[in-house]
């Protein structure tokens, strides 16, 4: 029988960050519940029992020092795991002495908080949760394991920068990325007016996995790139 999915929750107020967070878990093969403030991540906890909590600092009711704190005095020993603007080093051993498990400050990638979680499951001796390590948006297969990626059934040859490209487009599936974030991304340097290149492998991303119906790269003018499933009507 398969393992159960590790859960997660992020409490997090910034819509745009926990719903970004929510999503790319999900994608990354947890179970993700999510709550906006203190007291509702809280009852999330004794609702959800999750495995991992990730808790911002900066929260409109409760701060996060005091969820963990509230966590802790309750006998929750789940792992907790800080998000936050501030990263100031008091910050971060207030944290880490109230039982905090590790630190990340924003802004923060996405893969960075992929790989804290999955440490600190390790050291909670949790594992790392059972999955196929393939990401699908319609019918958009890519395998992370094996570096393959289908679409519609049949298989895609991609370069190794077309694939991480496309890997970066997944992992956001919803989210406008702009040109500077991909390169920073996908090329790892700072946007230099050098948009560029990012155009030239999104055009080839378009000719291999755009091919057929419908659509999944769509360009926001004036913002960037999104992959996403087409809305009604387009």
């Amino acid at each position: 029988m398969a393992q159960d999915k590790v859960k997660l929750l992020v409490i997090e107020d910034e819509m745009s960050i926990r719903e970004l967070l929510s999503a790319s878990l999900k994608y990354a093969g947890f179970d993700v519940s999510s709550a906006p403030t203190g007291y509702a991540g809280l009852q999330a906890v004794e609702h959800h029992h999750p495995d991992v909590v990730l808790l911002d600092v900066m929260l409109p009711d409760l701060d996060g020092f005091e969820v963990l704190r509230r966590l802790r005095a309750g006998g929750r020993d789940v792992p907790v795991l800080f998000l936050t603007a501030r990263d100031a080093v008091d910050d971060r051993v207030t944290g880490l002495r109230l039982g905090g498990d590790d630190y990340v400050t924003k802004p923060f990638s996405l893969e960075e908080v992929i790989e804290r979680v999955n440490a600190v499951l390790r050291r909670a001796g949790k594992g790392t949760p059972e999955r196929s390590g393939v990401v699908r948006i319609a019918d958009l297969e890519l395998n992370e394991q094996e570096y393959v990626v289908r679409r519609a059934g049949k298989a895609i040859t991609l370069s190794p920068t077309e694939f991480k490209l496309l890997q970066c487009l997944v992992h956001n599936a919803g989210r406008v990325l702009s040109k500077a974030q991909l390169l920073e991304a996908v090329w790892s340097y700072d946007f230099n007016g050098e948009s560029g290149i990012v155009e030239t492998y999104i055009s080839y991303l378009r000719r291999k996995v755009d091919a057929v119906e419908p659509r999944l790269i769509h360009t926001v003018r004036g913002f960037g790139y999104v992959l996403r499933t087409p809305a009604a009507g387009e």
